[in-house]
């Protein structure tokens, strides 16, 4: 089972400001997430593999 992360701590994984990763999200652009309850949570695993594919992009 996969650490489950909240917005803030993406954004900080990330190193960006976690209303740079809402924002990503309303865009459909940042790491897969879902909803529980109001708050939207992120799979470590998801973002992990959501970074090295952009650092791979950029490379």
């Amino acid at each position: 089972m996969s650490k489950l992360l909240t917005l803030d701590e993406a954004a900080e994984l990330i190193n960006r400001p976690p209303a740079t990763l809402r924002y990503w999200v309303t865009r459909g652009e940042a790491p897969k997430s879902f909803k529980v309850g109001r708050r939207r949570m992120f799979r470590a695993e998801d973002v992990e593999a959501w970074i090295d594919s952009h650092a791979e992009a950029t490379a």
